[in-house]
Parts: C-alpha cells; sequence; structure tokens
C-alpha cells in the first residue's frame, strides 16, 4: 500500500477521537444510522489506509508545487540582485 519504508497516516489519542466523534454524528444526521464507536474507529482505520493516502498525496504534490513555484521567485529575485561582471555564466 505505499513505498517500501513509509508509514501509514495516523492520528494522536485525541485526533482519533475527534474523527471517530464526527463520522458517528455524520452517520447519524446524514444516513440516519447509529454507529457504534468501535464501528468508526474501524471505518477511519479503512478511509485512512485505503483513501486518506490519497489526500495526503495530494497534498504532498501541492506542497511540491508551490515550493517549485517559490524557488523559481526567489532563483528570479536573486538574478536580479547579480551584478555585471566581465565573466559570463
Amino acid at each position: 500500500m505505499g513505498k517500501p519504508g513509509s508509514k501509514p497516516v495516523s492520528f494522536d489519542k485525541h485526533e482519533k477521537a475527534m474523527l471517530v466523534d464526527t463520522l458517528q454524528r455524520y452517520f447519524s444526521r446524514e444516513l440516519q444510522q447509529e454507529i457504534g464507536r468501535f464501528d468508526a474507529e474501524f471505518l477511519l482505520d479503512f478511509i485512512s489506509g485505503n483513501i486518506g493516502v490519497h489526500y495526503y498525496n495530494r497534498g504532498i504534490r501541492d506542497a511540491q508545487a508551490a515550493l517549485a513555484g517559490t524557488f523559481d521567485d526567489l532563483h528570479d529575485a536573486l538574478y536580479q540582485l547579480e551584478q555585471p561582471t566581465e565573466v559570463l555564466r
């Protein structure tokens, strides 16, 4: 499910409890079904391991694109600061 040596997305106890509560509220409000804490944790683990990684990877790609743009801007700014010399680059 990921690259060798990669760690699965995980949450601390507080985050997991908050996400489980969110799932339980969603099931109750949108599906008019009650879901127990154990089932909600199981569903969260499934989503995190099988679907969440796609969102995580998209976030990584978006961050890489943002950094690439920032580095391009930085490169241009440094180029503009460069003083003319007889040495060609």
